[in-house]
C-alpha cells in the first residue's frame, strides 16, 4: 500500500490534491484533474444563481473526482462546523477541509479554533482534513479530535515561497499517526517533490497550477514531481556529506604505468 494515500478509510492513487480557486477559466478544471491524475478537489461553499450554471462550480468537475469543500471564510470553529453541515446536506459528501483564519493580513489558520472544529465533525462521521500551522503539540491533538490527515501550511496562502516551515514540518512526519499534507505556498513542481522526498503523504497545490501560464501542462509537471518525490523517500536517499566522494575508483588508470 506504499503508493496509495489513505484518508479515512478511502484509497487514492495520486497523492496530488487540487483546487477549483483562481482560474481565469472554469473550463480548465476537468483538463487539469486529467492531466494531474488528481482525485481530491477542494471548493470552497459560496452563494449561487442556479439560473446560471457558469456559476455552479460542480458543474466543471467530473463525478468520479471527490469533493473536498472547505470552510474557507469561517472565523471561529461554530462557523466551520456549519459551514461543513452545509456542504453534507448539499450534497457534497463527508470529506471536509478545515480552515478557520482570522488573521486578515497573514492569513494564518487558528489552530485551537481548528482543533475543536476538527473535533465535533470527525464525532459527526467527517472525513476531516485541518488546515492548520505546523505545529507538533497541535499536531497531536488534531490527530487525538479524529483528524484523517494534517495539512500543515509550507508557507502563507498564495505566496508560492515553498516550503519556509521546512523544519517544524519534519517533526509532524517523524511523529506521525495519519498522513501529512502540505497545504499552502508550494509554488513549483520542485517544492512538491522536495515535500514528498521529506516524507510527507501529499500535497496540495492550487494557486501554482491555477494561475500558470498552461494550468493543463502544470497539472502534469506537479503529478510527476510528486510521484518522484514519493518514489525518492521510498528508496531512501544516500546521506549528505561535508566532504568529495569519489564515485569511480580512484586505482589503476589507463595512463599509470606501473611503478618500479
Amino acid at each position: 500500500m506504499n503508493n496509495k494515500l489513505i484518508l479515512g478509510g478511502h484509497v487514492f492513487q495520486s497523492r496530488l490534491l487540487t483546487g477549483t480557486g483562481k482560474f481565469s477559466d472554469k473550463n480548465l478544471i476537468e483538463p487539469m484533474l486529467d492531466s494531474s491524475n488528481s482525485q481530491i478537489i477542494t471548493m470552497a461553499l459560496r452563494r449561487i444563481d442556479f439560473k446560471n450554471p457558469k456559476e455552479n462550480i460542480l458543474n466543471y468537475i467530473p463525478k468520479n473526482v471527490t469533493l473536498l469543500p472547505n470552510t474557507s471564510g469561517a472565523r471561529t470553529a461554530e462557523e466551520a462546523i456549519k459551514i461543513a453541515r452545509i456542504a453534507r446536506e448539499a450534497g457534497c459528501g463527508d470529506f471536509i477541509k478545515i480552515e478557520i483564519i482570522n488573521d486578515m493580513k497573514y492569513l494564518m489558520p487558528d489552530n485551537q479554533e481548528t482543533i475543536k472544529a476538527t473535533k465535533v465533525l470527525a464525532d459527526e462521521g467527517f472525513v476531516v482534513l485541518p488546515y492548520m500551522m505546523p505545529d507538533l503539540i497541535a499536531a497531536k491533538k488534531l490527530e487525538d479530535a479524529g483528524a484523517a490527515a494534517v495539512m500543515p501550511l509550507g508557507a502563507p496562502i498564495g505566496s508560492n515561497r515553498g516550503l519556509e516551515t521546512r523544519a517544524l514540518i519534519e517533526m509532524l512526519n517523524d511523529n506521525k499517526r495519519v498522513p501529512i499534507i502540505v497545504d499552502a505556498g508550494i509554488g513549483k513542481p520542485s517544492h512538491a517533490a522536495e515535500a514528498m522526498e521529506m516524507g510527507c503523504d501529499a500535497v496540495l497545490v492550487n494557486t501554482a497550477i491555477a494561475t500558470a501560464y498552461d494550468p493543463v501542462k502544470m497539472g502534469r509537471a506537479f503529478s510527476l514531481a510528486v510521484e518522484a518525490g514519493r518514489e525518492a523517500h521510498l528508496a531512501k536517499m544516500a546521506e549528505e556529506k561535508k566532504y568529495a566522494s569519489a564515485s569511480s575508483p580512484l586505482t589503476g588508470f589507463l595512463f599509470r604505468g606501473e611503478e618500479k
